[in-house]
C-alpha cells in the first residue's frame, strides 16, 4: 500500500469557508476514482503556530494508483480550488 499524505495552510481570506469547501471535495474524491482506496480528511483544532489547518491521508494499491489519482479530472478540480486558498502545502508519500 502507499500512503499519501497532504498538509495544507489556507490563507486567512475566507479561510473557514475555503475549509469546509475543500474537505467536502477531497472526501468526494473516493467515489469517483477508482484508484482511491481510502481517505481521510482532518482540519486541525489545535490552532498552534505549528499547525497546518488541514491534512489529507489517502490510501492507494502501489503507485501506479497515485499516478492515475493525481492528473485525474476529479483531483484536478479540487486542485484548482486549493491552490486559489492555500498558502503553503507539504507531502509525504510512503509504502506501508
Amino acid at each position: 500500500m502507499l500512503v499519501h499524505i497532504v498538509m495544507f495552510q489556507f490563507k486567512e481570506e475566507n479561510k473557514e469557508a475555503n475549509l469546509a469547501r475543500v474537505k467536502a471535495m477531497l472526501e468526494a474524491l473516493p467515489s469517483k476514482i477508482d484508484s482511491l482506496k481510502s481517505m481521510e480528511v482532518g482540519v486541525d483544532v489545535s490552532r498552534s503556530e505549528r499547525s497546518f489547518d488541514l491534512v489529507l491521508t489517502s490510501i492507494f494499491e502501489n503507485q501506479a494508483g497515485l499516478d492515475f489519482y493525481v492528473p485525474h479530472p476529479a483531483h484536478q478540480e479540487v486542485v484548482s480550488v486549493i491552490k486559489e486558498a492555500t498558502s503553503l502545502s507539504k507531502v509525504v508519500d510512503y509504502i506501508r
